[in-house]
């Protein structure tokens, strides 16, 4: 069983900074409010203030200045890497990739999908899941989410194979523009269905790459669960230290 566990206090506070500079209402190169401003703002103690504000700064959202402040930087440059799961499920063509598609319905919106997409508990989503092979074995389980309101006009409840990619199927039906991506990765025991289409042993964990696609103003359009059996993965990057 999977359970969803709130962010920290200063991981919350973070979000609703990114927030503001993606809307504008910090803009690159002018100073965020002080410390002491934030603490009043949001009546949070320094510390989570203070967490919150590394956090940004590592990422990349915002830098100090000597005897100037904390100045936004505006939205970080994308660094491009190998190995990106969320790509690859809004591209993925169904239609020329070995595997197939195991279900595609409306489903109770699972929680950990829900808590993202702003949805009630109980609410109906449309799932299109499909399982990727390699030489004849699983290697990947995606399970795909759309709130109802994309749906209509489209073809994403086609049992069919969708060919190019429900990223440009959904800006070419719906006149959307995805903006950027979040993943969230974690471990944890495959349910008995998931197991028995991983061909997973009992005991093993999966990776979940939890994939969030959202628009410019960060919501969150379709939310994919990339399931990866943990005993056939192996995690590399390799980057610069300061």
């Amino acid at each position: 069983m999977a359970y969803d566990v709130e962010a920290p206090k200063y991981v919350r506070l973070a979000q609703t900074l990114q927030g503001r500079i993606e809307d504008g209402t910090y803009a690159p190169g002018t100073r965020v409010p002080s410390e002491n401003q934030l603490v009043q703002a949001f009546g949070m103690s320094r510390p989570t203030v203070v967490r919150a504000l590394e956090l940004l700064k590592r990422d990349g959202w915002l830098e100090s200045r000597q005897g100037y402040g904390t100045i936004v930087r505006g939205r970080p440059a994308v660094v491009e890497k190998r190995d990106r799961r969320g790509a690859e499920a809004l591209t993925r063509d169904e239609s020329r990739t070995l595997g197939r598609l195991v279900e595609v319905g409306r489903v109770p919106v699972p929680a950990r999908v829900a808590s993202v997409l702003g949805l009630p508990k109980r609410a109906k989503v449309l799932v299109r899941r499909f399982l990727v092979e390699e030489d004849g074995e699983p290697v990947e389980l995606v399970s795909s989410y759309f709130p109802a309101g994309l749906i209509e006009g489209t073809d994403l409840e086609s049992a069919t194979p969708l060919s190019g990619g429900t990223r440009a199927h959904l800006e070419a039906r719906k006149k959307l523009r995805f903006d950027h991506v979040k993943e969230r990765v974690s471990a944890r025991l495959p349910e008995r269905g998931e197991a028995e289409l991983l061909e997973v042993p009992d005991g093993v964990p999966v990776l979940s790459v939890l994939v969030v696609a959202c628009d410019a103003s960060g919501q969150a359009l379709q939310v994919s669960d990339v399931l990866l059996p943990a005993d056939r993965q192996e995690l590399e990057d390799t980057y610069r230290l300061n």
